[in-house]
C-alpha cells in the first residue's frame, strides 16, 4: 500500500514533531503527523512532574548560556523563535501561563495535559492528519528521497521530519528510531548519553541518607580538582546515590565518565561563610557543652544525617561537646561546608530526563535544520546533538527547532 498526496511527513508526536507539524500546516502544506503511541505528547504529559515546564521567561544571551552543547547551532532557531513566541502561542491557544522561581514557566493549572491538548486542537484545527503509525525506515529511491516506509505501509511525500526524540524514558517511545533513520541517509551519531540523569555514589553515605531531601544547599561538583558547576537549590538521598534538580544539572556538565573523576561537595549552611558559622558552631556548643556530640546537633542538620554525619568527623558520638578540640570543630565546619561525595557514574540513559548526543550538527544546515546530505530530510528536538539544562530550555530547544524544520520543509515542498 503507498499513501500519496502528503508535502510533508512529521515522525514523532512529542513536542518538537508536534510544533513541525504546525509550521508545515500553517504554511500551507499537506501534513501527516505520525505517533506510533495511543496519543499524542506521551513524554511531554511527564514533564516537570506533569506540571510540564513549557519553556524558561528569559532573554536570548541566557537562552543562549543554558545550553550544554552546540549552543551557537540553534542561534537561528531561537532568533526566529524564542520562549515569548513559545508563550503567546499557547496563551493564544487557550493555556494561561505562569512564572515561577528561576523563570520556569507552568500552565497556571500546573496540568501538562493542558499543553498537549492544546497542540493536538490545533492540529486538527489545521486539517493535519494524525495516524497512529511507525515510521520503520525512509522510503529512497536512487538516493532521493520519497516518503517514509511505516508499518501500515509506504507514505509519499516530498519532505520528512524526523523528530522522533532521544532513547530516555523508552516506554513513552523514545526508543531511538531516530537515530537509526538518521544513519540510514549517511548521518553520524555521536556518542549517546544521558544529560540531566540521577548519579551513583561510592560509598554507603546516599543508601544511608536514602529518601533525605535537602533544600537551600549549595551543590558543588568537581572534575578532578577543577570547579564546573554551583548552584543553590534542592537534592535528594537515593538507594544508589543522588537526585533531584541540583544533580540532575551538576550531571549535565559530567561528560567524560570513564575518563575523568567526579565528586560532589555540598555546603549544608551556604548562608553562613565560614567565619559566621564557626562562632555559630562555639554559641551552639556553648548551650549544649554537657551534651554528647551526638545530640548536639540537632539544630543544625536534619535528624537523619547526624548519625552519618558525625561518623564522617570521625569524633566518637558521645564525646562530650565541652571536650572538643578546636582541631575536631573546624572538622565539624569542614564538613558542613562541603559534604562529599564520590561520583560512580550516571544512571542508565533510559532514566535521564534528555539525551545528550544525537545526530551530528555539522551534518544539518542550523537555518532550515535540513539535512546536508539528503535533501528533503529535516531534523527537530532531542534527536540532534543538542540539549541544555534543566528549566525548561530543552522543551525550548524543541520548539525552536520543530518551527524552523516544520516551516522551512513546507517552503521547501510548495517551490518544488
Amino acid at each position: 500500500m503507498c499513501e500519496m498526496g502528503y508535502d510533508v511527513i512529521v515522525a514523532g508526536g512529542g513536542p518538537a514533531g508536534m510544533m513541525a507539524a504546525i509550521a508545515a500546516a500553517e504554511n500551507g502544506a499537506r501534513v501527516c503527523l505520525l505517533e506510533p503511541n495511543e496519543r499524542l505528547g506521551k513524554k511531554l504529559n511527564i514533564t516537570g512532574k506533569g506540571r510540564c515546564n513549557v519553556t524558561n521567561n528569559c532573554g536570548a544571551e541566557e537562552l543562549q548560556g543554558k545550553m550544554c552543547c552546540n549552543g551557537k547551532f540553534l542561534y537561528s532557531a531561537f532568533s526566529q523563535y524564542d520562549p515569548s513566541d513559545v508563550m503567546r502561542f499557547f496563551e493564544d491557544h487557550g493555556v494561561p501561563l505562569k512564572t515561577e522561581r528561576g523563570n520556569r514557566v507552568f500552565p497556571v493549572s500546573d496540568r501538562s495535559f493542558d499543553i498537549s491538548a492544546a497542540l493536538e486542537k490545533y492540529l486538527r484545527t489545521l486539517g493535519v492528519e494524525l495516524a497512529r503509525d511507525r515510521v520503520e525506515a525512509l522510503w529512497l529511491e536512487d538516493g532521493a528521497l520519497r516518503g517514509a516506509v511505516c508499518r501500515g505501509g509506504r507514505r509519499e511525500a516530498r519532505r520528512v521530519v524526523v523528530a522522533t526524540g532521544g532513547m530516555s524514558y523508552p516506554l513513552t517511545g523514545s526508543t531511538g528510531d531516530g537515530y537509526r533513520l538518521a544513519r540510514s541517509a549517511g548521518h553520524t551519531v555521536t556518542e549517546l548519553r544521558g544529560s540531566l540523569v540521577p548519579l551513583c555514589a561510592a560509598g554507603t553515605l546516599c543508601q544511608r541518607l536514602q529518601g533525605l531531601s535537602l533544600r537551600n544547599v549549595t551543590l558543588r561538583a568537581y572534575e578532578e580538582d577543577k570547579l564546573i558547576y554551583q548552584e543553590l537549590g534542592e537534592m535528594l538521598f537515593t538507594h544508589f546515590g543522588v537526585s533531584g534538580p541540583l544533580v540532575l544539572s551538576a550531571s549535565a556538565h559530567m561528560r567524560r565518565f570513564g575518563q575523568r573523576r567526579y565528586r560532589l561537595e555540598i555546603d549544608l549552611k551556604p548562608a553562613l561563610d565560614p567565619e559566621a558559622l564557626d562562632k555559630r558552631l562555639l554559641s551552639d556548643f556553648q548551650r549544649r557543652q554537657n551534651s554528647d556530640l551526638i545530640n548536639a546537633l540537632d539544630d543544625l542538620l536534619p535528624r537523619k544525617l547526624i548519625e552519618p554525619f558525625v561518623d564522617l568527623t570521625g569524633i566518637p558520638p558521645r564525646q562530650k561537646v565541652h571536650d572538643l578540640t578546636r582541631e575536631q570543630r573546624q572538622g565539624i565546619l569542614g564538613l558542613l561546608k562541603a559534604l562529599p561525595v564520590e561520583i560512580t557514574g550516571p544512571r542508565p540513559v533510559e532514566e535521564a530526563i534528555v539525551t545528550a548526543g544525537g545526530v551530528s550538527v555539522k551534518e544539518v544546515n542550523p537555518s532550515t535544520m535540513e539535512s546536508r546530505l539528503l535533501p528533503g530530510l529535516y531534523f527537530a528536538g532531542e534527536v540532534l546533538d543538542v540539549d541544555a539544562y534543566t528549566g525548561g530550555f530543552n522543551l525550548q530547544i524543541a520548539w525552536s527547532t520543530g518551527r524552523l524544520a516544520g516551516t522551512s520543509a513546507a517552503r521547501a515542498a510548495w517551490s518544488d
